[in-house]
């Protein structure tokens, strides 16, 4: 278990983290002071990494980026306590069906015990006398074992039903955690658990694996020209444009800011440089207009790496051939597909 800081030392990171808020200029908000916090006193050597790669390439943290870093970090916190609630509630609602059953098993074993013991009365006993006793017991006990299996199916209905709807809000809850808010495609955790398991089928039956990179030219720009909103609602659209042109098990994914990921199983590179084509040319065929004045805004292009899965490689040199290709694509004028056999050409070049 995670121990607190004693007073003196929470007291240095909390000053540690207001200079570094200032320093960078970061909105003095409760998530961003957490997030500081945590990054002050080196607690989560991943989020640190995360942050001194951010610091040291320049970028800015404003209110998107500030939202990104708590959600990657922090997001889950609230869903796994929401998570543990609801495994507590499943857990209390199993032990009451238990209770029932129990308490049914009992009843049947007290009825069977008085039939029993009437049927050796009606054998061994002065049948004229002992009928009218024995129809009476009988009757009781039937009564009861009425009784009790009237109660059951209702409190098993209840519970059924309180456990249906547990067993919908963890599922509402796991999708809401794998799920981009922006756009409604995949965000990162469910893009890198999809990626693992396209590899892993990949290296069992031998099928093709490729991932597509995809960055939004030009996007700081274009934010700082029409605003956030306006950004967000570019954002939306590469999403959707990405979701329409695949199918079957492909993900769509948001990476990470203006950059998407597309995993696409059972699919050669010359395919896949198909289907980056396709969107690049989707994307920059459309018009956009701003919603609030109907201005016409300048045209949205991509750029995209394409690169395919060697089986036994680490993941991480597939995505860094990917992130290769996309870098070049971008060197080389941008708004094209770059695949990374024209790495190779070029390097030979």
């Amino acid at each position: 278990m995670e121990h607190a800081d004693d007073i003196e030392v929470a007291a240095g990171h909390a000053r540690a983290a207001v200079d570094l808020m200032v320093t960078h200029q970061v909105p003095a908000t409760p998530q961003n002071f957490t997030l500081w916090y945590t990054y002050a006193s080196g607690r989560d050597p991943d989020l640190k990494r995360v942050i001194d790669d951010l610091i040291e390439a320049g970028k800015e943290f404003d209110d998107f980026q500030n939202a990104e870093l708590f959600q990657k970090f922090f997001g889950f916190a609230r869903e796994g306590a929401t998570i543990q609630a609801a495994s507590e509630k499943i857990d209390s609602s199993v032990k009451r069906v238990r209770e029932f059953l129990s308490e049914a098993t009992n009843g049947a074993h007290n009825f069977g015990e008085t039939l029993e013991n009437s049927l050796s009365e009606l054998v061994d006993g002065d049948k004229d006398v002992v009928v009218e006793k024995v129809i009476q017991s009988v009757a009781s006990e039937t009564e009861k074992m009425l009784a009790y299996n009237r109660g059951l199916e209702e409190q098993l209905s209840s519970t059924s039903v309180e456990i249906e709807a547990l067993r919908q809000n963890l599922e509402d809850i796991q999708r809401e955690a794998m799920t981009d808010a922006l756009t409604g495609i995949a965000n990162r955790k469910y893009f890198d658990v999809t990626l693992r398991t396209e590899a892993m089928h990949s290296m069992e039956d031998g099928s093709s694996l490729c991932l597509m990179l995809l960055d939004i030219d030009f996007f700081k720009k274009f934010n700082d020209n029409y605003g956030h909103q306006t950004g967000d609602d570019v954002l939306k659209l590469v999403a959707h444009t990405m979701s329409a042109n695949i199918k079957g098990r492909d993900t769509a994914a948001r990476y990470g800011g203006e950059e998407f990921a597309v995993i696409l199983p059972d699919t050669v590179l010359e395919t896949a440089s198909v289907v980056a084509e396709k969107i690049r040319t989707t994307i920059e065929s459309k018009r956009f207009r701003k919603k609030q004045t109907g201005e016409e805004l300048d045209t949205i292009t991509i750029s995209i790496g394409v690169a395919e899965f060697h089986p036994g490689e680490s993941l991480t040199e597939l995505i860094q051939r990917s992130d290769d290709a996309l870098y070049q694509a971008k060197g080389t004028g941008r708004n094209r597909v770059v695949l990374e056999s024209d790495l190779a050409t070029t390097a030979a070049d």
